[in-house]
């Protein structure tokens, strides 16, 4: 069974984290992937760094940067991950921008993606309509779930355009803001996880953009599977070093233990 799904299985809500490959230090990348899964997370989004992010907020942004003043590249991040299937089992998602794709080809980077045991990408500067034409069928040919962005302004519609070309999960983001920007979620933001989840979808939902702590986090998984969390994350490694990731983790599965 494919390890999103898999992941899916368990009854708690799940633990997502969004780490940036090469941050805080270019080899940091497998150790802070294999801490965050001793630690307890659920699944793990690998930040591949871009110069011109669309949805990211200032602290993933600055994350980058340093990643990339570290030397890390796509070539860099595929090196690092050779093997990582010895020694982690949770799902993997790379989650960047098209470009750098484009760059690498896409066909190179999906067999790369599937060598490394990389199980779906995150891609917002995709279009659905140009995904389902022209990529799909590569995609799914190399083993990746390709995961889409809704947000409160997503019409029904194209939520349900979306659900069709979906096989795992979809990303609810929490607001039209970029990430790391809200702090603790409004009767509005309740209202539209409610909506979502009244839709039936045929795919689990995560909350993204605005979770922090154990609160956020139970608040975004009381109408959705569970949270992805990044801004907190990388604000935590910056603060205290790849040591103390699992003081971090423990804190969001307090109230699910």
């Amino acid at each position: 069974m494919n390890r999103i799904k898999r992941a899916f299985k368990q009854e708690k809500p799940l633990v997502s984290i969004y780490a940036t490959a090469g941050f805080p230090a270019l080899n940091d990348t497998v150790e802070v992937i294999q801490s965050l899964e001793a630690a307890g997370a659920d699944m793990i989004e690998i930040g591949l760094p871009f110069s011109d992010p669309l949805a990211d907020g200032p602290t993933i942004q600055q994350s980058s940067t340093k990643a990339l003043e570290n030397g890390m590249s796509t070539k860099v991040l595929f090196e690092q991950l050779e093997g990582i299937r010895d020694s982690v089992s949770i799902p993997l998602i790379i989650m960047g921008y098209f470009n750098p794709v484009l760059q690498f080809g896409v066909a190179e980077f999906c067999e790369a993606c599937e060598k490394a045991g990389i199980d779906g990408l995150i891609l917002p500067d995709l279009p659905l309509e140009i995904y389902t034409r022209d990529y799909q069928t590569i995609f799914e040919r190399h083993g990746l779930s390709m995961i889409f962005l809704i947000t409160p302004q997503t019409s029904e519609s194209r939520i349900r355009a979306i659900e069709a070309a979906s096989n795992t999960f979809i990303y609810m983001v929490s607001s039209s803001s970029t990430t790391g920007s809200t702090a603790g979620f409004s009767e509005s933001n309740m209202a539209y996880f409610k909506r979502i989840a009244d839709m039936n979808l045929s795919v689990e939902t995560i909350v993204g953009f605005g979770i922090a702590d154990a609160h956020t986090f139970s608040q975004a998984s009381q109408y959705s599977r569970g949270a992805i969390i990044g801004s907190a994350f990388i604000r935590h490694l910056e603060e205290r070093g790849t040591q103390h990731i699992a003081d971090f983790i423990n804190a969001l599965n307090a109230k699910h233990v």
